[in-house]
């Protein structure tokens, strides 16, 4: 999204939420950190002339989209949100879904097992209510504190992932589960085809709800509501 408006010449600013400590570099103006909630997220909006917001976020960081949506009916700005669609279950696929985090520590097995959490640093915590279990992270970052969980590995890597490999990690770590959130797109599908071809269940997340908001599903569409906008000039 950053590559397209940027080739268009378009005055945009990219904003990080500085999870992340080496973010891919994107080439526009970039700013990181939050904004304080919604009001302070509309004195930015004011206080800069933004005329449209993208957001852009993960569909699993529902308090910054709610948080644009807000902002964005404060002062007047035009908000769409550039969404992948959500993973659909195949023939084959063995899921599970659950409403959220509690949900999915709630359908692990009772008996100790090797689960695949596939869902960032952010909700770990949660799941030490299941010791008994091995759990295995993909992180992006090394853990700058211990892991909030009293068996567990993390491996370092950055996607896209590959069927390939991830078969090979799920055999390698001898996993028997795989927790995972309805995030979308190709660039992680690959745990879920590999839980396929493997026979693994999935216990899958559901996105959160989120209040009514446009949608576009490509930098095409976003582009084209940018392109049909007098204001915005690109």
């Amino acid at each position: 999204m950053a590559r397209a408006l940027a080739e268009r010449g378009a005055d945009a600013i990219y904003s990080y939420a500085g999870r992340t400590e080496k973010p891919v570099a994107q080439p526009l103006p970039t700013r990181v950190g939050g904004f304080g909630g919604p009001a302070g997220l509309a004195e930015w909006i004011r206080a800069h002339g933004i005329t449209h917001v993208i957001d852009a976020t993960h569909p699993f960081a529902a308090r910054i989209s709610r948080n644009a949506i807000a902002a964005c009916a404060a002062t007047g700005a035009e908000l769409i949100a550039l969404e992948r669609a959500p993973w659909v279950a195949r023939a084959g696929d063995r899921w599970i879904h659950v409403p959220d985090i509690d949900g999915a520590v709630a359908a692990l097995p009772e008996s100790p097992a090797r689960v695949f959490l596939a869902i960032g640093r952010q909700n770990l915590a949660p799941f030490a209510a299941r010791p008994q279990h091995h759990y295995l992270l993909r992180l992006v970052d090394e853990p700058s504190a211990p892991l909030p969980l009293p068996r567990a590995k993390a491996v370092i890597a950055r996607g896209p992932f590959t069927i390939e490999g991830d078969m090979a990690l799920l055999r390698d770590h001898r996993i028997g589960w795989i927790v995972a959130k309805n995030a979308g797109g190709a660039g992680a599908r690959a745990k879920l085809d590999a839980a396929r071809a493997l026979g693994l269940p999935v216990v899958m997340i559901d996105r959160p709800a989120l209040p009514p908001r446009p949608v576009a599903r490509s930098i095409a569409e976003v582009m084209d509501w940018l392109a049909h906008s007098a204001r915005l000039g690109v």
